[in-house]
């Protein structure tokens, strides 16, 4: 391959532009596990978040509804994963961005091939990421479904990181060892990557971890903001649900079907459960949850002890108005359908007149202004 022309030979495709001793192989080795643990633990948890959403047939009656903070702990390490993971691509760009303006561009098909794969591994990361953090702020300026986008990117992201780690093995294996002398710009570097990565966590973590509340700076939702002690991601207002119908029942569907009033399910067994309500933007707050057994009231329609429950909302539309609940969690004692949260009546906001509280759920699962259960 002849030297690149003249007319070439400026801005970074001068010889010597990068003078920088970090643009080496072991800065990114280094930068690369901590991404690529960060970015396979997103994938893995994301995941699980999924299949806890929309499960398919074969797993639907298997998922657990224990532990009771299962959703709450790995969405959050999801979300401060995906956070950490940002500062980190940063980094890691900026270590290997040189190789972008080595000539020629492509010495073989191979390493065309390898090069586009890059390409797109680069691509999906950042759309990846950043997607991600404006769904934390619950924005959506683009015209493609948020949360199938989110799952099938991620897909491509990890395959990509996968072949990439395969294509480079030999490399990565070469500087995965500290070597001695140790370059002293390198440690600097990379200690000024830990401490950005350590700041962005601790000041957004405490969105979904108690203990680090206090220095919850910057991340969109503090957990103990909110009517009734809660945030609120879908309120009334925006279900059309602000007033509930003055004649509102509650039917329940089975072998024995009933409605109930509201002054009928009071007579009931009232049961307090603290659970946590944890959201995919990776917020979540415990809260004291007051109602009745889900199980009792399928019991009393005369449900058989492996059936499904389907729950609709008053809401006109929406994607989760409809909401299917397998057995296992039907069936927890402390799946409830709630009316009080924290000592008090549930507000319009969280979900008046009553709504579903289950352990180890996604919350955009815990329907709210329930209308009718359907034994299924």
């Amino acid at each position: 391959m002849p030297p690149p022309p003249d007319a070439l030979r400026r801005g970074p495709l001068r010889e010597g532009t990068f003078r920088s001793a970090l643009h080496e192989p072991r800065t990114a080795v280094v930068l690369g596990r901590w991404l690529g643990a960060a970015l396979l633990t997103c994938f893995l948890t994301g995941l699980l978040s999924h299949l806890l959403q929309q499960p398919p047939t074969w797993l639907r009656d298997h998922l657990p509804s224990r532990p009771v903070d299962g959703y709450r702990f790995t969405q959050g390490l999801h979300v401060i994963c995906g956070i950490a993971a940002i500062p980190l691509l940063g980094a890691k760009l900026w270590t290997v961005y040189p190789k972008l303006f080595e000539w020629p561009p492509a010495r073989s098909v191979a390493h065309a091939l390898e090069r586009l794969g890059i390409a797109v591994l680069v691509a999906a990361m950042l759309l990846e990421l950043f997607t991600g953090l404006l769904n934390t702020l619950q924005w959506y300026p683009w015209p493609f479904p948020f949360r199938q986008t989110h799952f099938w990117i991620g897909w491509l992201a990890t395959g990509g990181l996968l072949l990439h780690i395969a294509a480079k093995a030999p490399l990565i294996a070469e500087h995965w060892r500290r070597v001695r002398p140790t370059l002293a710009q390198r440690r600097a570097f990379l200690t000024a990557v830990t401490a950005s990565v350590g700041l962005v966590t601790l000041t957004t973590a405490g969105q979904s971890v108690p203990w680090l509340r206090t220095l919850d700076l910057f991340a969109p939702r503090r957990p103990d903001i909110g009517s009734q002690g809660l945030p609120v991601n879908r309120t009334a207002a925006q279900a059309g649900t602000t007033v509930a119908p003055a004649d509102w029942q509650l039917t329940v569907t089975g072998p024995r079907p009933y409605q109930l009033t509201m002054a009928e399910l009071l007579t009931m067994p009232q049961v307090t459960a603290e659970l946590p309500i944890a959201c995919v933007e990776g917020w979540s707050a415990g809260a004291h949850w007051t109602g009745i057994r889900l199980r009792d009231l399928l019991d009393r329609a005369g449900a058989p002890p492996n059936a499904r429950v389907r729950v609709t909302s008053l809401e006109a539309d929406g994607p989760y108005r409809i909401m299917e609940m397998p057995a296992h969690y039907a069936r927890d004692p402390l799946t409830l359908l709630a009316l009080r949260v924290n000592g008090e009546v549930l507000n319009p906001d969280h979900g008046y007149p009553a709504r579903i509280i289950a352990p180890n759920r996604p919350g955009v699962l815990q329907t709210k202004w329930v209308t009718r259960l359907e034994i299924i």
